[in-house]
This record gives C-alpha cells, sequence and structure tokens, in this order.
C-alpha cells in the first residue's frame, strides 16, 4: 500500500511539474516594416495611412507571430540606391523602395509555397500611401472588410490574419475580442491531487501505527 500511495504521488508530482501555459498562439499575417539607419522598425501605422518620403526603404514580410516586437523582419540589406537604380528620378514624383518577402515555407499557409523575396521600385504621385506604392509594383493586393493587408502579388491564395496555434490555423477572432491567452494550466489539479495523495498516505500511516 505505501509503494502504492507514493507511486501515484510521484506520478501527480511529475504532471504538476511538466504541466504549464499552453504554447501561446499567433497570427499568419503581413508585417509592415521601415527601414532607417539602425534597421528595420516595426511600423506604427498601416500602409494605407503611411506616406512616405522620396528615397524612403519599406519592407513587408509575411510572418507568423504573436507579438511585433519578436516578428520576424524582412531578409535581405538593399538599399534605396540599389533597389531603385534602374527606375530614374522624374519630376513630379517620387521613388519609394519596397522589399517584399513572402516568409518560409513553415509561415505559409497548407498546400502555398511562398515565392521567392524580391524588391522592387514604386514610383508614384508624391502624395502616394505606401499601400499605393506597393499596389503600383506587387498586385494583386488582397484586403480584408477592416482593411488588414491579407496578400501581396496574390500571396497567399486564401486566409487573412488567421490564429496559428501547434502548427493548425484555427478561426481568427471576432471584433472585440481578447487577443490570444495561453491555454489552460493544469498546475492546479495536478496540485490538488499531490494533497489529496500525500493526505492519504499520512492517514493510512496513522491507522498503520494505532
Amino acid at each position: 500500500m505505501t509503494r502504492r500511495v507514493t507511486a501515484l504521488a510521484l506520478a501527480a508530482l511529475l504532471l504538476l511539474a511538466g504541466a504549464g501555459p499552453a504554447p501561446a498562439a499567433g497570427y499568419r499575417y503581413w508585417s509592415f516594416w521601415e527601414h532607417g539607419g539602425d534597421g528595420w522598425t516595426y511600423a506604427t501605422r498601416g500602409p494605407s495611412t503611411t506616406r512616405p518620403s522620396d528615397g524612403d526603404v519599406q519592407g513587408f514580410r509575411f510572418t507568423v507571430g504573436q507579438d511585433p516586437a519578436d516578428a520576424a523582419r524582412p531578409r535581405g540589406t538593399a538599399g534605396f540606391a540599389a533597389i531603385c537604380a534602374k527606375t530614374p528620378a522624374q519630376d513630379g514624383r517620387k521613388r519609394v523602395a519596397l522589399v517584399l518577402d513572402f516568409g518560409t515555407t513553415a509561415d505559409a499557409p497548407s498546400g502555398e509555397r511562398p515565392p521567392a523575396r524580391r524588391t522592387a521600385c514604386a514610383r508614384v504621385s508624391p502624395d502616394a500611401t505606401t499601400a499605393e506604392a506597393l499596389a503600383a509594383v506587387a498586385p494583386p493586393l488582397r484586403y480584408d472588410a477592416n482593411a488588414l493587408l491579407c496578400a501581396v502579388a496574390g500571396y497567399p491564395r486564401r486566409g487573412c490574419g488567421e490564429q496559428v496555434a501547434d502548427g493548425r490555423a484555427q478561426g481568427r477572432p471576432a471584433a472585440g475580442e481578447d487577443s490570444p491567452q495561453s491555454g489552460p494550466s493544469l498546475g492546479p489539479v495536478a496540485g490538488a491531487a499531490v494533497v489529496a495523495l500525500l493526505g492519504a498516505a499520512a492517514v493510512w500511516h496513522m491507522r498503520r501505527r494505532a
């Protein structure tokens, strides 16, 4: 009996040690970046409201992530001069260099393969937004009802900001829902089991001594 109770208590302790928050879910989406002297910086506004200046370098990266601070940056180090070398300046127009990184196969939706990373130089009107510059060099673009950028140059064919956990896409939370949280922890359950089993062992020892 002692061995059985001890074994059960040990199993519960192992469950308690191994139990923890479920892996945090991420989202599959196009991230938007601006390039400066210190490298890539996550954009604070969306491409439809950002109006770049002539000579700016901006990037888009298709990725899976949860926190913008940890989002994967566009790959490559090409600057404005290299990207726009074959696009001469023109009066009444501005040039915006764009880096388009379609991500990795690990981040791709099921059944799709990401195109090769590429750069493009958009020559647009002086008041054009980044979204307009992107549309000029990487059509077709796809947006959802909330103006979220879903596809660049037709990639991906389906989906838009869907939640991804354990490698499987899930339904995107409805507007107004909280951001994804960690799944339920088994810690309290395992802890209760340990207390109950150790208590049973103590009672059995007391009865045996009596």
